[in-house]
């Protein structure tokens, strides 16, 4: 079985048997695994996470699973189909809408409205997309969002103050930056990151119910030829089409870049490839509008776990209060929980006060977050739509051609059963 690409039919069998299997073994000791997202960094502060849990739980055991990005989808669905689904798991993006589609998670709706105290302390707004049918799936874990970095030295070299506040402005400061090997404007493409640019000029994906495309308008086709003449041109780099995060990132650190959108875990990326860039050099504002799209993670919890209620208690400890903290200092991040996030900016301005304008953008305008559409389908989505995107793009199909055929793919998709 290629367990890279189950389908759908598959994951839903795979799952179904995880659920049988996983309620019928009994254990003397508890134990709860967790899978997270590449963070094995993090060792010192998982040991503190699990010293925490020792003293209100002494006779559960907290087995720690780490896999990077390209493993992760991977090993989950080979541990589901073995029926040893990791308890917990830390997912970004939509990869959880597959899971919880096809009955492989916990619904938590029952649980947040139930420790209402510990609920009310987290961002609404950012519990609001691990929604998935009228159930939560998620618990916040480390949340961030794009946001339009900008070379203050190329600003003011082009004879600008101030960030743009508009998109048209954004397209006419690129251009008035861009010179030589030097771009005005780049952005990340990955999981939706680059929808803002659509959303700020009244571009939705799909329609309300989310059930047809909804893109492929006069409006859509002037943006892409308007975003193609400006890769073309070199205003726009060519790599924010073709790159995922070190081409555009290290771009960004070279100093030959105007303005990125990107979201804040970049900054100290390309900060340590670039000496350069400093609060002096760098500058971090909302996109045109205000819009961003969410690139955070949360805890989701197998529905064929043993021990749910543990399990639980483990993702409320870890997601809030000290266990937050933890978890926001040992990594330079902010959390879902808006008390642990004021004591972690009191930290940051103390320990690393370069990185306090960054993260003051995260926590605001969470009413103009895009590009979080809870489809089972998103991936699929995404396969369909991009590469016509992309195409048109970099010039090797006309923007109307493109989004015909990708306004066909993606309905065929949503359709698809």
């Amino acid at each position: 079985m290629n367990l890279k690409r189950l389908t759908p039919i598959a994951i839903g069998a795979a799952f179904a048997m995880a659920l049988g299997l996983g309620t019928t073994a009994a254990q003397a000791q508890k134990k709860i695994s967790i899978l997270t997202w590449n963070i094995p960094y993090f060792e010192e502060g998982m040991n503190q996470w699990k010293e925490m849990f020792k003293k209100s739980h002494p006779d559960v055991t907290i087995e720690w699973l780490d896999k990077k990005g390209t493993e992760f989808s991977t090993f989950y669905q080979t541990q589901v189909v073995a029926g040893t689904a990791p308890d917990i798991i830390d997912v970004q993006g939509g990869l959880w809408l597959e899971y919880a589609s096809q009955g492989g998670l916990l619904d938590l709706t029952p649980y947040l409205k139930r420790d209402k105290a510990f609920t009310d302390g987290l961002y609404p707004e950012v519990v609001n997309g691990w929604v998935f049918e009228g159930k939560n799936y998620g618990v916040p874990f480390y949340i961030s969002k794009t946001l339009l970095f900008y070379n203050k030295l190329m600003l003011k070299e082009a004879g600008l103050t101030n960030p743009p506040a508009t998109f048209d402005q954004l397209m006419d400061y690129a251009a008035k930056m861009t010179k030589g090997e030097k771009s005005g404007f780049m952005t990340l493409n990955f999981d939706w990151l680059y929808w803002p640019i659509f959303a700020e000029n009244g571009i939705d994906l799909l329609t309300p119910d989310l059930k047809k495309a909804a893109f492929n308008t006069p409006k859509a086709v002037a943006l892409v030829e308007k975003l193609a003449k400006a890769t073309k041109d070199g205003v726009i780099n060519k790599i924010s089409w073709t790159g995922r995060w070190v081409e555009p990132n290290g771009a960004f650190a070279a100093g030959t870049i105007g303005m990125l959108n990107a979201h804040a875990p970049a900054y100290l990326w390309f900060k340590s490839k670039g000496p350069w860039v400093n609060e002096d050099t760098v500058g971090a504002a909302d996109f045109p509008g205000r819009w961003s799209t969410p690139n955070s993670h949360a805890f989701l919890i197998s529905k064929g776990t043993k021990h749910p209620e543990e399990a639980w208690e483990f993702v409320k400890m870890i997601s809030s209060g000290d266990g937050a903290y933890v978890f926001g200092t040992g990594s330079n991040n902010l959390t879902g929980d808006k008390a642990a996030n004021s004591r972690l900016m009191k930290y940051f301005a103390e320990k690393i006060p370069v990185v306090v304008p960054v993260l003051e953008t995260q926590l605001k305008h969470l009413d103009k977050l895009t590009g979080n559409w809870p489809i089972a389908k998103d991936a699929q989505v995404k396969e369909a739509f991009y590469p016509e995107l992309q195409a048109a793009l970099l010039g090797d199909k006309s923007a109307k051609e493109a989004l015909d055929e990708a306004e066909k793919k993606v309905n065929r998709v949503l359709t698809r059963r």
